[in-house]
């Protein structure tokens, strides 16, 4: 068994950075969540258009643009940025999320991470949530060098494990990563966390899930 995950916002609360801050800094009480959905939201479309014009370079310049363009449209300053940035690399993971991998472990099942993060942000965020010792591999679309949902992306996972791609389970919570994944030939789980319709795409999830608890 190979349980392939998607990082940010399957094993990786992406509004953790915002939220934090917000603890501790009273001008973003307000605002924080409307930041955090404008800073993904650009992460997620600039990914998707460097990897249809093959501008391509790496996940951590992606996500400081992003930020950089969510902190003008909210009036977010230099040092705020900057621990935004900060705190991202250190994502709380979702409360399920260690005993779900320990309980993959214990059925003799392989984890992974498979992301647009660079490597660097994907040890960061494993380490500071103590899941290293629960995942065996961490794979970045760095090695192809474009962003999911290109199929050379997910050709990866199959690289590494030398495996078709009908023998990994490929977990996401996000609906157009689960539609790249199908398309390629993976079983996969979505992880529809907000409850939302199914996208209207020629390829359907293989399973829905509300959360993680359920998968092991």
């Amino acid at each position: 068994m190979i349980f392939v995950f998607d990082a940010y916002g399957t094993l990786f609360d992406v509004d953790g950075a915002a939220r934090e801050a917000a603890k501790t800094d009273p001008a973003l009480h307000e605002n924080w969540a409307a930041l955090s959905a404008d800073w993904r939201r650009k992460q997620l479309e600039y990914s998707w258009l460097r990897a249809i014009t093959g501008d391509h370079v790496d996940f951590w310049q992606v996500t400081a643009e992003a930020l950089d363009w969510a902190a003008e449209r909210h009036g977010v300053g230099k040092a705020q940025a900057v621990t935004l940035l900060k705190l991202y690399r250190a994502l709380p993971a979702y409360p399920e999320v260690p005993h779900m991998l320990d309980r993959l472990r214990a059925k003799g099942a392989a984890t992974a991470i498979f992301s647009n993060g660079a490597p660097e942000m994907l040890r960061d965020a494993v380490a500071s949530a103590g899941l290293a010792k629960r995942l065996d591999t961490l794979l970045s679309v760095e090695t192809a060098g474009r962003f999911k949902p290109a199929a050379e992306a997910y050709g990866i996972v199959t690289d590494h494990f030398g495996c078709a791609p009908g023998a990994v389970t490929f977990v996401s919570s996000n609906g157009w990563d689960i539609y790249g994944a199908t398309r390629f030939g993976f079983d996969t789980v979505w992880v529809n966390r907000a409850g939302l319709p199914t996208d209207r795409l020629p390829r359907q999830p293989g399973r829905i899930l509300s959360d993680l608890t359920e998968l092991a």
